[in-house]
């Protein structure tokens, strides 16, 4: 065939790959004529394939998926993203506070008499709070610190070393108290503390390394500790019980540093983990962190096939090297086994996964008898397999939304995404040092426009850094109005005059340039809108953009910019450290716009070490006016996404004398329309429901 004709035919070629791909099983239809099977198969779909099924190591969206699948953690949320025991039934956070005397001044036991004394009399407010003041006996701890690189070109040095701790106090609070030690102080004083850690640290130590202890080695701890009661009587697949040695297995498999898991800086503020009675873990910290405690939503390890034995044993039979041989090259991680609703069954690589129900499943079997992930790597390809009936689900984009809203075979959810979309500001450089030019900036763009015209409306105004369905995000502050005119006032205050349609100070106009990646097409739509928008209150603005990896190295890593359009996925916890703190605003850092504000450097830390909901509500709240207020971003709209689901599935549940009963699935208030997916059901044609 010549080459001209191969042209030709190529593609119709390509047409008929991609419908052999399409129609690797039966249609719907076609399934349901012979059997009932299909019905009984949730069938997703996702464009890669999954890397690794073991909760500690897989960093993919899809070997994620399934690991909610096959495995459980100690807790999850509840539909008001509300923490909930899973394989914890309960749990109780308390405080242990240390700290040592000052050498010179009152002794550890002259101390503790006193506190002990004015919680007897409760002649202190905090009295109630104390459960016990003890004396913790004189102890050696191993300390590592980083010192800095000595020379340019060098890689940080760790060294080493033992703290010898003298006696100290211990004080066991009800709660965790960030405060009290600034408690403590009134009643002691502050000499009675000691702060300089030079009489405990060893001999001949580096002049450097002394230095840098002085900074890293606190004599006062709080050690917030959670005590987890564990639900008996759960089983693994394989039928071997579930207990607090999974737990504390899985913790040290993640600390591991032969594993090279992922998660380890979520686990590293934690001290130690012991399993005081086989249903009982605690967990104690070394610093206050709040956001840990949702770390424990981490699906559990089985102990008994991943330990060192066992490792050791899958060595051998491969004729592998024991000394090599970690967690990473074990055959559990493509026939993964844990506690969950579904059991692993098979995976066949870049075409689906298989999982099986559970039917021992310690909350009740799922109705469902299989959940499948089919790998279809073309988005069009996914598009036609769900509207074929081969996979159930399919996240339709913004512009297919209301052409299928009312289509009588799907039923379509949406809901905000957690983060949002937002024009950032490098405040190290004119003209956006003055708080004026950026409220100025933020005014002159009608977000609406980009709500309407650029996301089909799916979309809403956003005022903060928060995720906006949670308790932490302040409803009660307001988006700056669109008002051009006010915007051309304020840039007036900040010394820009107009003339000529443009705005000028000092000899030169307002001009910078607004960058953002390539490769992302409501972005290259909003900055017309931004830059239009702009350019009618007299502001002259130049559009780039780059590749992803470029835009990285060569604008955001370098703090090379003056403005930017990103985007932010966040998590539900509150912790804003690496976003917004003065600290992290150097190269490479995620405060990359260099936004620093004392007031909200000390919200931050208060919002990570408070385990108080109600009082690190407060502090978000008045973080969020702050950050507002400083317009350090224009908050351009939190994006919404969008669902559609084969509308013959629905929520089967259990009557009175055991008769099933049918209702439409609605999602939880922040739009999680799979919470109860353990009881849905797929029907044989559409239902119909009462009112």
């Amino acid at each position: 065939m010549t080459i001209k004709r191969l042209l030709v035919f190529l593609p119709l070629l390509v047409t008929v790959i991609l419908l052999q791909s399409y129609f690797w099983v039966p249609t719907f239809s076609d399934q349901v004529k012979g059997s009932d099977r299909r019905l009984s198969q949730y069938i997703s779909g996702s464009i890669g394939d999954a890397q690794i099924l073991n909760p500690i190591l897989h960093a993919d969206t899809t070997s994620g998926a399934i690991v909610e699948q096959v495995f459980d953690g100690l807790i999850d949320r509840d539909k008001n993203l509300r923490f909930r025991g899973r394989l914890a039934t309960s749990w109780r956070i308390y405080e242990e506070t240390f700290f040592a005397p000052r050498p010179d001044g009152p002794t550890a036991e002259a101390l503790r008499d006193l506190i002990r004394a004015a919680v007897s009399a409760k002649s202190v407010p905090w009295a109630n709070e104390v459960t016990g003041v003890e004396i913790a006996a004189a102890a050696s701890e191993k300390v590592s610190i980083f010192l800095p690189p000595a020379k340019k070109g060098q890689k940080p040095r760790r060294e080493a070393f033992t703290l010898a701790y003298p006696a100290r106090v211990k004080v066991t609070l009800k709660s965790v108290d960030q405060d009290f030690f600034k408690k403590l102080i009134i009643l002691l004083g502050q000499d009675a503390f000691a702060d300089d850690p030079a009489p405990y640290l060893p001999e001949g130590l580096d002049e450097r390394v002394k230095k840098a202890a002085l900074g890293r080695v606190n004599l006062t701890e709080h050690n917030p500790v959670i005590i987890f009661k564990l639900r008996q009587d759960v089983r693994f697949h394989d039928g071997h019980e579930f207990d607090s040695g999974d737990v504390r297995f899985t913790y040290e498999s993640i600390m591991n540093p032969r594993n090279l898991s992922p998660r380890v800086p979520d686990f590293e503020p934690i001290k130690t983990v012991e399993t005081p009675a086989r249903f009982t873990v605690k967990v104690t910290y070394k610093r206050l962190y709040s956001p840990a405690f949702g770390t424990w939503g981490m699906q559990i390890l089985p102990e008994h096939l991943l330990n060192k034995k066992a490792l050791e044993a899958e060595a051998r039979s491969l004729g592998r090297d024991l000394k090599k041989f970690t967690m990473r090259d074990s055959g559990f991680n493509r026939s993964p086994l844990g506690t969950g609703a579904f059991k692993f069954k098979e995976w066949q690589s870049d075409e689906l996964i298989r999982l099986v129900r559970n039917d021992d499943y310690w909350e009740g079997p799922a109705k469902y008898n299989e959940y499948i992930m089919r790998i279809i790597p073309d988005p069009l390809t996914q598009e036609m397999a769900f509207y074929a009936g081969t996979v159930d689900s399919y996240g339709a984009g913004t512009h297919q939304v209301e052409r299928l809203r009312n289509d009588p075979r799907f039923q379509v959810f949406s809901g905000l995404s957690f983060g949002f979309t937002y024009i950032g500001y490098n405040l190290r450089r004119e003209p956006f040092k003055d708080v004026r030019v950026r409220r100025a900036l933020s005014m002159a763009v009608d977000t609406r426009k980009i709500h309407k015209f650029v996301l089909y409306g799916e979309a809403e105004n956003i005022t903060g850094p928060f995720v906006k369905q949670s308790e932490h995000y302040n409803k009660l502050v307001k988006p700056l109005p669109h008002d051009p005119k006010g915007a051309e006032r304020l840039l007036h205050e900040a010394g820009w005059k107009k003339a000529g349609g443009k705005l000028v100070k000092d000899g030169k106009q307002l001009a910078f340039k607004l960058v953002t990646n390539n490769g992302n097409e409501s972005r290259k739509a909003i900055s017309q809108v931004v830059q239009d928008a702009w350019k009618r209150i007299g502001v002259k603005v130049s559009l780039d953009r780059v590749e992803w990896a470029v835009f990285l190295q060569k604008y955001i890593n370098a703090l090379n910019f003056d403005a930017v359009i990103l985007g932010w996925r966040l998590g539900l916890e509150p912790d804003l450290y690496q976003i917004w703190h003065s600290s992290q605003t150097n190269p490479h850092q995620l405060n990359f716009v260099g936004y620093k504000n004392s007031k909200a450097d000390d919200l931050i830390i208060k919002i990570r070490q408070e385990y108080d909901l109600k009082k690190q509500v407060g502090f978000a709240h008045r973080l969020h006016e702050i950050i507002y207020r400083d317009q350090p971003y224009t908050f351009l709209y939190v994006g919404k996404w969008t669902a559609l689901l084969d509308k013959k599935i629905v929520v089967a549940e259990k009557g009175a004398g055991g008769k099933s009963s049918y209702r439409k699935i609605h999602p939880t208030p922040t739009g999680n329309y799979t919470y109860d997916f353990r009881k849905w059901l797929k029907l044989p044609v559409n239902p119909r429901f009462e009112g």
